[in-house]
């Protein structure tokens, strides 16, 4: 069983910055690439950002520049540091962990945190 917890949502001043936590736990060590996404009221969930076990990261075009995210492999833990946020960053951030490996094989199974509230507004 596998447990993702994300942390570090709230309220925040436009211009402002917040850091996200996402912690993986359980019965898969390392997932080969782990990200969030984020859902505003009535829109789909899109991509914010990934990154895999290389390092290799991928951001949508909106939050370039003003996000980052890193991990911390040896803790199956994935963080997002958002700056310069404006209001339409407003939305539920979930973190997403996907693929492992039971010996050679490949698993593409994902995982879904619960979410955290991000809101952008004075």
């Amino acid at each position: 069983q596998v447990h993702i917890v994300e942390s570090g949502g709230g309220l925040v001043q436009p211009g402002g910055s917040l850091r996200l936590s996402c912690a993986a736990s359980g019965s898969i060590s390392s997932f080969v690439t782990m990200g969030w996404y984020r859902q505003a009221p009535g829109k789909q969930r899109d991509l914010v950002a990934t990154i895999n076990l290389g390092g290799r990261t991928n951001y949508a075009d909106s939050v370039k520049g003003r996000f980052t995210i890193a991990r911390d492999s040896a803790k199956n833990t994935v963080y997002l540091q958002m700056n310069s946020l404006k209001p339409e960053d407003t939305a539920v951030y979930y973190c997403n962990a996907e693929g492992f490996y039971r010996g050679s094989w490949y698993v593409p199974d994902a995982y879904w945190g619960q979410g955290t509230q991000v809101t952008v507004s004075s």
